[in-house]
């Protein structure tokens, strides 16, 4: 599969969080922002909360958009039973869920 440098990026960003979910920290508790991270070209922010990691796209775009990019990080995920699910949360950014 190939795919863009960003999104490469990005998903280094989500392994690196889900990686330290499952070897460093317990949980990011509610100071997740200071945890935060951007893409080198800022199109996608990545920040923990708890044991949710948010990826939020940091421009306007359809929704259609964050339903591929779900359906991407969950063929990422597909085998790594450090992740539980990933989806798009009420306010329209996705989640992956590594809540034990």
């Amino acid at each position: 599969m190939s795919c863009s440098q960003s999104k490469r990026e990005l998903y280094e960003i989500t392994d690196t969080f889900v990686e330290s979910l499952d070897t460093k920290f317990e949980s990011y508790g509610m100071q997740g922002e200071k945890y935060s991270k951007k893409t080198t070209d800022g199109k996608y922010r990545v920040m923990p909360f708890g044991r949710l990691i948010n990826v939020k796209i940091m421009e306007v775009v359809e929704d259609g958009t964050y339903e591929n990019l779900r359906d991407d990080l969950t063929d990422h995920y597909e085998d790594d039973n450090r992740v539980n699910k990933v989806y798009i949360n009420q306010g329209g950014t996705i989640m992956i869920d590594c809540r034990n």
